[in-house]
């Protein structure tokens, strides 16, 4: 990950910190209940039950710039699961995202994780392209969404009545326990 910032597992009160920039993070996107769902989708216990599998990046002066939250799967052991991520947009295309995701790749594999899960809107073409770029397979889904030919596989609800995701998977190999591929 860059080395400019300074990396740390969250903390509770982090949630308030994380809440703050999504709007701004986002542009806005959805309107007020597009915010809304990107608030609900961070309870508290993300920043206190799973900091061993989060990380946050901050700047020489405090400030938030990135951060990842994810897990191991208790269900499917053999998975770690990408909730959600964030970059500063003043940083994107700096590699903070890939270098987010290839710590993890090496955490979720030196603990035994063979996968790493995630997903994503239908209407977020970068992050589809993010996400295969990096070696993630979108998993088969519908093509047909709503009576409209979708140019994805999606998951229908997938969280709930409307809430339509991409589901992806990628298969975690030795060259990811590498502290190379970690950034």
């Amino acid at each position: 990950m860059p080395g400019e910032l300074r990396w740390r597992r969250p903390r509770g009160a982090d949630q308030a910190r994380v809440l703050a920039v999504l709007d701004d993070w986002w542009s806005g996107f959805g309107g007020e209940a597009g915010s809304r769902q990107r608030a609900l989708l961070l309870p508290r216990l993300f920043f206190q039950h799973f900091a061993d599998t989060s990380v946050l990046g901050e700047a020489a002066d405090g400030r938030l710039t990135a951060f990842l939250i994810a897990f191991r799967s208790a269900a499917q052991p053999d998975a770690a699961y990408i909730h959600f991520v964030g970059v500063d947009p003043a940083l994107r295309r700096r590699g903070v995202a890939a270098g987010l995701y290839r710590w993890l790749f090496a955490q979720a594999a030196a603990d035994g994780a063979r996968r790493v899960e995630a997903i994503t809107s239908p209407g977020n073409a970068t992050s589809v392209a993010f996400h295969t770029a990096l070696g993630f397979r979108i998993i088969p889904g519908q093509r047909t969404v709503d009576g409209v030919d979708v140019q994805v596989d999606v998951q229908v609800d997938y969280d709930g009545p409307g809430l339509h995701r991409i589901a992806f998977t990628r298969p975690l190999t030795h060259a990811d326990t590498s502290p190379a591929s970690a950034g």
